[in-house]
């Protein structure tokens, strides 16, 4: 199947809208999916955490939405959307590792929430989904039903919760405590969904399930409603 889907439409528009919960794979399969599609690709996630260190290294109330929206409209990010290149500069500052560390992690969530800041991330992310010719993936929460609801390919790529918190443990090289993970992974989701669905597939979304799945299974499964759905 890569074989066929290296070139899959090429001259065409082809956005691959990609949602799910934390823990999901949605980050490395989505990237894995835009390298076998030759497509560029957007975690709009890490827009997310970039404004939110922004606000803890400037001092701002997360509780003051208006000073967080400001944050959003005037931060200087710029983000990659090469498969290849992970990278996300603020001021010309490479915080591609900081936005990872775990006190970002525990205060994304108001940032998240915070319409007006949310808006303008969305509008960024609408812009970068234009400036790359219409051709990409993109990962995050509200990106089938928000932000790019009228994508070729829709798919809420979702895992057991017993599955997300053994990645996410995984991925975080078994630094955290069980209890850090359930904050991360959890207490997140259950905050991030009072502004969105990201749990349960709208209509036109297809559903893949990864939790008995390794991660080649998974970039199949996903690639494989990729040739299903776009030649609908």
């Amino acid at each position: 199947m890569t074989g066929t889907l290296e070139y899959f439409r090429l001259g065409k528009s082809l956005v691959v809208a990609i949602d799910g919960p934390s823990g999901s794979g949605k980050s490395s399969v989505s990237r894995e999916t835009a390298r076998r599609l030759h497509a560029a690709y957007l975690d709009t996630g890490a827009m997310y955490r970039a404004v939110t260190l922004h606000c803890l290294e400037k001092g701002i109330d997360f509780a003051d939405a208006g000073a967080v929206e400001r944050a959003a409209r005037e931060l200087d990010l710029v983000i990659s959307t090469r498969p290849d290149t992970e990278s996300v500069l603020v001021s010309g500052i490479d915080v591609t590792d900081a936005i990872r560390e775990p006190h970002v992690s525990k205060a994304v969530s108001a940032v998240a929430t915070t319409l007006g800041a949310r808006s303008e991330l969305i509008r960024r992310q609408r812009q970068i989904i234009a400036d790359s010719h219409h051709r990409i993936v993109v990962e995050g929460r509200d990106i089938t039903t928000v932000v790019a609801p009228e994508a070729e390919v829709r798919i809420l790529l979702t895992a057991s919760e017993e599955a997300r918190l053994r990645r996410r443990g995984v991925q975080l090289g078994g630094t955290q405590t069980a209890a850090q993970l359930k904050q991360q992974v959890l207490v997140r989701d259950a905050k991030d969904s009072s502004v969105v669905n990201f749990q349960q597939a709208a209509d036109g979304v297809v559903t893949v399930d990864s939790s008995d799945l390794d991660f080649e299974q998974t970039v199949t499964a996903v690639l494989e409603v990729v040739s299903t759905v776009a030649h609908q």
